[in-house]
């Protein structure tokens, strides 16, 4: 006898009933209807498309666009029984081709793959003779230019309708503007559509924006103020390594998690922070999709991130087990003058796209009509150089032509050689006094490269070449050789990129079609850094009404725990009576900074300032040279 939806849930999941829309969105793909979910992080979007495939007879399948998300899926399933295969890159052909027969023969309940491997002619073959329940396109939010995560592969993902036109389709996000779910509906063709979107508050969440010159010392305060698990989130693999080792420094057990953590490492350390062994986890951003840990209390932002979508899918991270924790992002005014470079200055304008196709096709002598489907290998860095380019937004323009078709780029092209120095400075000092020759091209890689002794560091031949006036390949005979002799640990990966023409040159005739296109994408990500950093600016409106608003979703009540509603609480007289008699015991023992006070007294930052102050005034402290205050 077939098991309903609750006795399925109960069975696999332990839970006795459904949470906010889910047991709605169950019953509409039960009667084979389209659905379009809009939950917040953490409001249990698997199981909308789990549970009824449980239910169902045949298999589902699921596009997700990340490896680490998709695996992490398929594990947590098969820990529960229930039978799941992923077609991740890097399978060779004959295991691709067992796995699809296991999932129209094997009786199994998933099949879990990117949008690119969905482009497969085989892969689609083989969906066509499956027994296909169920179709979830999770992080639906990339099929649309007007995303955040705009992934072009997505829109591909409306071939399913083709291979299957009578199964249902269920299509998810957690971080969804009006036009990001109109642009949904229309690509993927949904039809017969229930539409749901569960508010997006997570009134258990204390979102804060903290201004600090010194953001290591604020971090350290935060982090050991904070009793439960955190992830600490960075833009850089270098910055991941670095706040890494402060927080070890300081007494805090923590890891780094990037895209360059070999796999072996990445799955230890994940384990460790589920099972509470770490409490920080540094991270770049992928880090914590599909990800179940219900007790992380603490999520810091340490830089900021480019859109308000990421920084809500990143903040809600914390607090699913529904006790009251934080999302702090630490900034400065030189942090958001960065971001404005990073991310503004180096989105391409029309003419520089056409200025650089220009140039592509002079750097390969392709004639006016040709070119079309011919394979070239070329050093970015050279191009740049010749031409006096800015190499990322030169890299930004070769991805704006990927997208629109005009060329294919290999995915080769970030992948660069890397260096970490393992002898000590004495020790190459030593090793210097008897190879000499080696002297100056070690001085030049020295200056370029600060932190090439404490961490893995990439590195650019081309530029180093270049630099020390050198052939670019006498940059990697001594590479070679000091690995040999132990000086350094040295990685050497091909660094050239790949490009194939899928047009015939024809110049501004081959840009123009997608011109207003072009502009308009570059205008939604002016849009995402101009909204992230008027909401950091915002000291006016509640944080919690700000972010819903950007949403669509109108509240009405302030949190009442954020920063900015936090900082209205006016201090009664009895409650200041107290705090002043613990900040007078505290001073009377030690005289202190006004950090160190926050940090050893259990109240609101905002409410020890102000009693601070009000101490100043009646003269009962006094502040030093040293910036510490002493009772008088």
């Amino acid at each position: 006898m077939q098991k309903s939806p609750t006795e399925i849930l109960q069975q696999y999941w332990g839970f006795s009933k459904f949470r906010g829309s889910q047991q709605k969105v169950i019953t509409a793909i039960l009667e084979h209807r389209d659905v379009l979910a809009l939950m917040p992080t953490g409001g249990g979007k698997s199981l909308c498309y789990q549970v009824p495939a449980l239910t169902l007879e045949g298999i589902c399948i699921v596009v997700s666009p990340l490896i680490a998300l998709i695996q992490n899926q398929v594990e947590r399933l098969k820990d529960l029984g229930i039978k799941a295969i992923a077609l991740t890159g890097g399978i060779p052909f004959g295991e691709v081709n067992d796995l699809l027969d296991n999932c129209r023969y094997g009786n199994y309940k998933f099949l879990y793959l990117s949008p690119e491997r969905l482009q497969q002619e085989m892969v689609q073959n083989r969906i066509r003779q499956m027994n296909v329940s169920l179709f979830a396109i999770d992080e639906a939010h990339c099929i649309s230019q007007w995303g955040h995560d705009f992934r072009p592969a997505y829109l591909h993902c409306s071939v399913l309708r083709e291979l299957a036109p009578d199964v249902p389709m269920i299509a998810l996000t957690a971080t969804a503007t009006q036009r990001v779910a109109e642009d949904i509906l229309t690509n993927l063709r949904l039809s017969d559509t229930l539409e749901v979107k569960d508010s997006f508050s997570r009134k258990n969440i204390a979102f804060k924006i903290v201004r600090d010159e010194d953001k290591q010392a604020r971090l350290k305060q935060l982090c050991h103020i904070n009793k439960k698990s955190g992830i600490v989130y960075v833009r850089t693999r270098r910055s991941a390594e670095e706040i890494t080792n402060f927080l070890q420094k300081n007494s805090l057990t923590a890891a780094y998690f990037h895209g360059g953590t070999p796999k072996k490492e990445k799955k230890e350390r994940l384990q460790l922070w589920l099972q509470g062994k770490l409490q920080y986890m540094v991270a770049t951003n992928a880090f914590g999709m599909g990800i179940d840990k219900p007790d992380v209390s603490l999520v810091v932002h340490y830089q900021i991130p480019d859109s308000l979508e990421n920084y809500f899918q990143e903040a809600g991270r914390a607090g699913r087990d529904d006790e009251p924790s934080m999302a702090v992002l630490i900034t400065n005014k030189a942090n958001e003058d960065q971001v404005k470079k990073q991310f503004l200055s180096v989105l391409p304008k029309t003419d520089f796209i056409k200025l650089l196709y220009n140039k592509l096709n002079n750097y390969f002598q392709i004639a006016y009509g040709e070119g079309s489907n011919e394979n070239f290998r070329f050093k970015f860095n050279e191009f740049c150089e010749v031409y006096g380019l800015n190499p990322m937004l030169a890299y930004n323009g070769l991805r704006i032509l990927d997208q629109n078709s005009v060329i294919a780029l290999s995915a080769s092209f970030s992948k660069k050689t890397s260096v970490q120095f393992l002898a000590s400075k004495s020790h190459l000092f030593s090793y210097l006094e008897n190879n000499q020759d080696h002297a100056p091209l070690i001085r030049t890689m020295l200056r370029t490269y600060g932190g090439i002794f404490d961490f893995e560091t990439k590195i650019n031949t081309y530029l180093l070449a270049k630099k020390a006036q050198v052939p670019e390949k006498n940059i990697i005979g001594l590479l070679e050789r000091l690995q040999k002799d132990e000086i350094i640990a040295y990685r050497a990966q091909h660094n050239d990129l790949e490009i194939t023409f899928l047009v015939p040159r024809e110049d501004n005739t081959t840009i123009n079609p997608f011109v207003k296109k072009m502009e308009a994408q570059r205008q939604v990500k002016i849009d995402h850094v101009t909204a992230m950093l008027h909401y950091i600016k915002n000291d006016k409106v509640c944080r919690n009404r700000q972010l819903l608003a950007y949403f669509g979703e109108k509240i009405a009540q302030d949190c009442g725990i954020c920063d900015v509603c936090m900082e209205r609480v006016s201090v009664v007289h009895d409650v200041q009576k107290i705090i002043s008699k613990d900040i007078l015991r505290v001073l009377t023992q030690k005289q202190q900074s006004s950090r160190e006070l926050i940090q050893s007294l259990p109240y609101r930052e905002s409410i020890i300032l102000k009693v601070l102050q009000q101490l100043l005034e009646d003269g009962q402290i006094t502040i030093t040279l040293k910036n510490e205050y002493k009772v008088i």
